[in-house]
C-alpha cells in the first residue's frame, strides 16, 4: 500500500493536469511508441514554440484528470505509451496540426483521441480539426470575399463612365462658387 505522502503527490499531479486541461481550448492524446529521441526533441520544440504543453504521464493519472474535467471518454484510448498535448485558449488547433504532421512522418506515432469545446474527439475528429486553416488564413479569405463585390461594383461603374465617354464631374473651386455671375 502506498504511503499517504505518495498518494497526496499523485492527487496533486492529477489536480494540476486537470487544471491545465480545464484552462485549455483543446488537447490531443497520442501514442508515441517508437519515436526516436531526435524526432521527440523536434516534436517537443515545435509544440513549445506553439505554446502547447506536452505531458507524458501514467495513463491512470491522465484518466483521472480527464474524469475531473468531464472528458472521461478519453480513458478508453489511454493504452500503451501515451502523452497528451494541451493547447492554449488562443490557438486551439496547434496541437492537432503539429501532431498530425508527425503522425504522417512517423509510422508508429499515432493520434488516438482529443477534445475540443467540451467534446471528446476520436482520431478522425482530431485530424479534421488539424485540417482547419489557421485564423490568419480564415480572416484573409473572409476579407477577400467582402472586398471582391466592392471591387466589382467599382469596375462596373468605371465601365459605365468609360462607355458614355463622360468624365466624372469635377468639383468647383471655392473661389468660383462664391463669385457672382456677370450679367
Amino acid at each position: 500500500m502506498p504511503s499517504n505522502a505518495i498518494l497526496e503527490q499523485k492527487k496533486q499531479v492529477v489536480a494540476d493536469l486537470a487544471e491545465q486541461i480545464k484552462a485549455s481550448a483543446a488537447g490531443v492524446v497520442v501514442n508515441y511508441q517508437g519515436i526516436t529521441v531526435e524526432n521527440d526533441t523536434a516534436l517537443r520544440k515545435a509544440l513549445r514554440e506553439a505554446g502547447v504543453k506536452y505531458v507524458v504521464m501514467k495513463n491512470t493519472l491522465t484518466g483521472r484528470a480527464c474524469d475531473e474535467c468531464g472528458y472521461g471518454d478519453i480513458k478508453q484510448y489511454l493504452n500503451g505509451m501515451t502523452a497528451i498535448a494541451i493547447s492554449t485558449p488562443e490557438n486551439p488547433v496547434a496541437p492537432a496540426k503539429i501532431l498530425k504532421e508527425y503522425a504522417e512522418k512517423i509510422e508508429s506515432f499515432k493520434i488516438l483521441a482529443g477534445y475540443c469545446d467540451g467534446e471528446v474527439l476520436d482520431a478522425q475528429g482530431v485530424n479534421s480539426l488539424a485540417d482547419i486553416p489557421s485564423k490568419e488564413v480564415l480572416i484573409a479569405k473572409f476579407l477577400g470575399s467582402i472586398k471582391s463585390p466592392i471591387y466589382n461594383l467599382a469596375y462596373a461603374l468605371q465601365a459605365v463612365i468609360d462607355k458614355d465617354g463622360e468624365a466624372a464631374p469635377a468639383e468647383k473651386a471655392p473661389a468660383e462658387a462664391e463669385a457672382p455671375a456677370a450679367e
